[in-house]
Parts: structure tokens; sequence; C-alpha cells
């Protein structure tokens, strides 16, 4: 009896002491005692994203297509930046690149180079006009087709020497390192290596190292002469007149000494003598000798001249002074002779 009703009295002990572990674990901790301090983080999190939203983000409709915001015209500054870093890069590379392989024409290096400038500078600032204004690019290029109209008028000669700059990379009548001659400021001859070719002038740098910036225009439109646009090699024709007492034998062979020694002068072809005709008062020559350095062609010529001075007075060869005959008619002419000064 008694072993019965402990057992009916431990039963309900286990069953309250089980609900009272239950309840402790699954009871929510108690909350947290209210603070007069308001949280800083969070308040100052959304004044950053109030202040985006309502300033920097905020879009300003400038018509039906486009609209514009602080935030888009910052991000197309940045892709406007990075083309040019990649520009920049990229031409690097090239360069690198290129310089390691001698055989390849300077002229086509610097176009390679300036092409690939151009197409990422292009696409850059498409993107970044895309970005900054939320634009499609068909929209650009109907406003760009309209503005193309003005801008071949009011700006015509700026047109027309872009269109000539895209043609002398293209067609290359004219290259990087090519020694020309074109006519410059007062008509007069301008002559210098092409140092560079940009889109709208060509940097050409004379024998005084004065730089002549020329649009490209004038390169396309006016004939000029390239000494090295084929090869390098380059004829020098240096004239010259002598008495008609002088024996032609003896002039010619005199020439081809001058020719001798004289620095830029190449052994091949060899220099030649021309017998070019009877003159009002000289029987005229002219020495021809070849160079593969057009650009000192004017010190070539002044050191033959300086040696071709000093020969013909060595050799007794008389260079004449114009001489005019006189033929009188009717009267006569009395010429007295004065005593030779001493």
């Amino acid at each position: 009896m008694s072993t019965e009703m402990n057992a009916e009295m431990v039963m309900p002990v286990r069953t309250l002491l089980l609900n009272l572990w239950m309840w402790w674990w699954q009871t929510p901790p108690p909350p947290a005692a209210p603070t007069d301090t308001p949280a800083p983080v969070a308040d100052d999190a959304n004044w950053i994203i109030r202040f985006w939203n309502d300033y920097i983000a905020r879009p300003i409709k400038l018509t039906d297509t486009l609209q514009v915001s602080l935030s888009s015209v910052g991000l197309g500054l940045l892709i406007l930046l990075l083309a040019l870093i990649v520009s920049r890069t990229l031409q690097k590379v090239l360069e690198r690149r290129m310089a390691a392989r001698a055989h390849l024409d300077p002229g086509i290096q610097f176009v390679v180079m300036r092409l690939a400038h151009y197409f990422i500078i292009t696409l850059g600032a498409l993107f970044a006009i895309k970005t900054a204004f939320n634009a499609d690019l068909t929209t650009l290029a109907v406003v760009f087709t309209a503005l193309s109209v003005g801008i071949g008028f009011g700006l015509q000669f700026i047109a027309g020497d872009l269109a000539s700059g895209f043609i002398l990379l293209f067609e290359r009548p004219v290259r990087v390192g090519d020694f020309i001659t074109v006519s410059g400021p007062d008509n007069k001859p301008t002559e210098g290596r092409v140092q560079s070719i940009n889109l709208r002038t060509t940097r050409v740098v004379t024998n005084d190292h004065i730089t002549v910036i020329m649009p490209n225009s004038k390169l396309v439109n006016q004939p000029l002469i390239n000494w090295t646009h084929g090869e390098r090699r380059t004829r020098i024709s240096v004239p010259i007149g002598v008495s008609y007492d002088a024996d032609v034998e003896h002039v010619t062979r005199t020439l081809l000494r001058t020719a001798e020694a004289v620095s830029y002068i190449l052994p091949e072809p060899k220099p030649s003598v021309q017998f070019l005709g009877f003159g009002d008062s000289s029987l005229d020559f002219r020495l021809l000798v070849w160079t593969d350095r057009p650009r000192r062609y004017p010190q070539i010529k002044s050191d033959i001249n300086y040696r071709i001075r000093r020969f013909f007075t060595e050799e007794k060869i008389e260079i004449p002074f114009p001489q005019r005959d006189i033929n009188l008619r009717g009267g006569a002419l009395k010429v007295e002779a004065g005593e030779a000064p001493e």
C-alpha cells in the first residue's frame, strides 16, 4: 500500500519538474532596459542615403530622352578618364612590341598607335555621354548628324583639316620621319622632317630646329616634295657655269674631284657630270651626287661649292661674269681708256 502511494506521489513531481525545465529554456530573454541615447550609426546611414537620393542621384530631366544627375556625370567623367588611361597604356605596350621588330616602318608604327588611340577615346567618349545623360546611342547619332550640317558650314576649314588628317594616316603620302619641302609662310619653301601627324595638324622640324605646325589640308591639297617617299636615296644637283674658253674635259674631271671625300655622299651610284648646254655667257654644267641623308642636302651643296671654288682657282678655270653684246646703229661711241689704279 505504501509502495503504491509513493509511486503515485513521484509521478506528479516528475511532471512538474519537466514542465519547469521546458519553461526555463523556452522563455525568451527579458528585453533590454531602454536608454535615452539613440543609435547614431543607423541615423548617420539614413542621412547619407537620403542625401544621396535627394541631391547626388536625383535626375534632372533635360528633354524627353535625356536626363542628368551629379552621380551620372561623375561616372561619365570616370569612364572618360579610364579610356585615357587605357589608351596611354595600350600605346606604350604597342610601342614596346613594335620597337622589338626593326623591320617595321616607323610610319606604320605611328599610324597603328594613333588609330588605336582614336578608337579607344571615341568609344570612351560615347559611353561617357551615354552614362552621363542616360542617352540612347541612336539618339546621339541623330543629334550628331544634325550637328554635322552646321559644322560643315561653320567649321568647314577645321572639318577639311580633320578629313585631311585621316587621308594622311590611311593613304600615307607623307609619313613620320619623311623629309619634305612644302610652301610655307609668304609662299617661301619650308623644308624639314615630319615629326608627327595629328588629327588636324602636322608638325615639321626644319634644319634650324624650328617646329612648323601646318594644317593637314595644306599637305593634301597643295603640291609638296617628299624626298624620302619611295626611297631614302636622293640625287642632288649642283649647277655651275664656266667660260667658253675652258676645256670641257678638264672641267668634267675637276668637277668629279670636287665630289670626292665630301660627307654624306654615297659611293654608289657614282657622281657624274652633265653638260647642259651653251648659255648666254657660259658653258653650263651640273654635278650630280647621291645621298641617303636628304636632310643634309643644303650642307652637301655648300661643301661642294666650297671645293668647286678652290679647285677652279687652282686649275685656272674661269667662272665668267654675265656678258652682253651692244650693237650701235648710227652715230659713234667715243671710249677713253683711263689709267689703271695702282
